[in-house]
């Protein structure tokens, strides 16, 4: 089975949902990740009313898009980042999506050094527990200092032992935070991935490059690989980030993402 396509709206960081489904559907995507990061990327926020979800859940429905998963991500070390993250759970069952991500420490500029993780197991299994709750999987974003891998999220997860925890293993945060290529790290983990951030990276390591699908140095085709051979069958969640600059234009962002999907078709087709 073929990892389907999808865009995650953190893609289109600083424009609208609205402009997030344009680009999917002229790319031929049929599958979103939502962005619902406070303060960075809020295609659809925790105090949504009822009118303002049906509304989005018509746009996707008129653009043949199915909600797949949730970017919730908040600080789930402090007790307001746990609070927010629940109700981000809250509001990725009003949308019917199947999973929810977060990462392990700070949403941004993860500089925190956790020597003992007693308290984030603790809040992990707390929080597992809530999603359980709702029929949602918790997916943990490969991110920052301290779970930047598929190893170390998964040694985590061990400690948790969670059934309804999962990774979010995104391919560029692996090489940006964790150093190291997702190859070799992705196939040993991937039975526990639901989710797959297709990023690319460019440039030095500690170089916020992340550029569209086939344009960086990651080996797309070798990714694909590993995911068909562990019969793994997460999204593709393609993210792109761009410089620090940023894209120009939302054309800019149309035409990256557009260019990340015919790399995968085109990989697909040889392959076959």
């Amino acid at each position: 089975m073929e990892n389907p396509i999808c865009l995650n709206s953190n893609t289109y960081h600083g424009y609208t949902l609205e402009e997030a489904v344009q680009g999917a559907v002229a790319s031929g995507i049929h599958a979103i990740e939502i962005a619902a990061v406070r303060g960075y990327t809020e295609h659809v926020r925790a105090d949504m009313s009822e009118a303002e979800v049906d509304a989005v859940l018509a746009l996707l429905a008129a653009n043949d898009l199915t909600a797949v998963g949730l970017c919730g991500h908040t600080n789930i070390l402090t007790e307001d980042g746990r609070t927010a993250f629940v109700e981000n759970l809250d509001l990725a069952r009003r949308l019917g999506v199947q999973y929810v991500v977060t990462s392990a420490g700070e949403t941004h500029g993860d500089a925190s050094i956790i020597d003992d993780d007693t308290e984030v197991v603790e809040h992990l299994r707390q929080l597992a527990e809530e999603a359980a709750r709702r029929d949602l999987t918790l997916a943990i974003e490969t991110h920052g200092n301290n779970y930047a891998t598929g190893g170390q999220v998964s040694a985590l997860l061990a400690k948790v032992g969670a059934a309804n925890l999962r990774i979010a293993y995104d391919t560029g945060n692996v090489i940006f935070y964790g150093g190291t290529e997702p190859y070799d790290d992705l196939d040993a983990h991937a039975a526990e991935v639901v989710d797959i951030h297709l990023k690319d990276k460019t440039g030095a390591q500690a170089e916020w490059n992340f550029p569209a699908v086939g344009r960086g140095d990651l080996d797309v085709a070798r990714v694909l690989s590993i995911l068909e051979a562990r019969g793994c069958a997460a999204p593709l969640s393609i993210e792109i980030e761009f410089t620090s600059a940023g894209p120009s234009s939302v054309e800019e962002v149309h035409e990256a993402l557009a260019h990340s999907v015919r790399t995968i078709r085109t990989i697909r087709t040889i392959a076959n």
